[in-house]
């Protein structure tokens, strides 16, 4: 399936290990990606975090294979008995494992590379579900896979971040600043959340293409509570949308300062 130009395309994560689930590491693939794409104008949509179960990673994968999303699943594609990725992608798709050509080829290179002996379990790491094509790796040239627009790469940083944006730049350079957005925010002084709702409902109704957002701040020793109140959305509207949303909150008697834009 080609990549849709269609700007409501949208973009998932899956991050995947129980050394994630159990905290026994901090994950840093969630915080990494939203730089990735933010860098690209691009956004994410919804992100998961999973144990290595394999029959959960199935169902999860049915699900998502059966969308239209982009999605990036980062971790359990290597050949331990805790690696699920590969095995439960090839069952969610009713598919066979099989040795990609190209993932051998790469493996075999760079245990060649570093006078290694080649053993079955190293080419076990190239075996993907039928119909998939390499991400190449470009730290190890252990390579990660695709099938349709999901995206299947290593757990460790280092060689996952590349290739997620070898994707993005080789695949999907099209949507890049394909949905431009823009947003503003004030902070509404001692703001009560459920007030301030007819004053979103009546900015979103009149600019379609805005997303009005609100979070509450429950006030600490140095800074007294208040609502973050803000809007998002296509760049032209932000303004007269912002305008629209202060002289509301200033109907129902609020007071509010500008949220700094470094915030």
């Amino acid at each position: 399936m080609r990549p849709s130009k269609s700007p409501a395309k949208a973009i998932g994560a899956i991050i995947i290990g129980d050394e994630i689930t159990r905290g026994k590491r901090e994950d840093g693939h969630f915080a990494r990606l939203l730089k990735i794409l933010a860098a690209r104008n691009m956004h994410l949509a919804w992100a998961m975090y999973i144990g290595d179960d394999r029959q959960r990673l199935i169902d999860t994968f049915r699900r998502t294979l059966a969308t239209d999303d982009i999605v990036f699943s980062f971790g359990g594609i290597g050949n331990t008995p805790d690696d699920h990725t590969r095995q439960a992608v090839a069952a969610a798709a009713g598919v066979d494992l099989f040795l990609h050509p190209e993932a051998e080829h790469e493996i075999r290179s760079r245990f060649i590379e570093m006078g290694r002996e080649m053993t079955i379990e190293s080419l076990d790491m190239g075996r993907f579900p039928v119909g998939s094509q390499i991400v190449p790796n470009p730290f190890n040239r252990i390579a990660g896979f695709s099938l349709g627009e999901h995206y299947f790469v290593p757990g460790f940083p280092q060689m996952a971040w590349p290739m997620v944006e070898w994707v993005l730049d080789t695949k999907y350079r099209h949507l890049f600043n394909a949905t431009p957005t823009a947003d503003a925010a004030i902070l509404v002084w001692r703001g009560i959340e459920s007030m301030l709702i007819p004053v979103m409902q009546e900015v979103e109704s009149r600019y379609p293409g805005i997303k009005a957002f609100s979070l509450p701040f429950l006030g600490s020793e140095t800074v007294r509570s208040h609502v973050e109140l803000g809007v998002r959305g296509e760049p032209a509207a932000v303004a007269p949308a912002m305008s629209l949303l202060r002289e509301g909150v200033l109907a129902l008697g609020y007071t509010f300062d500008e949220k700094p834009a470094q915030e």
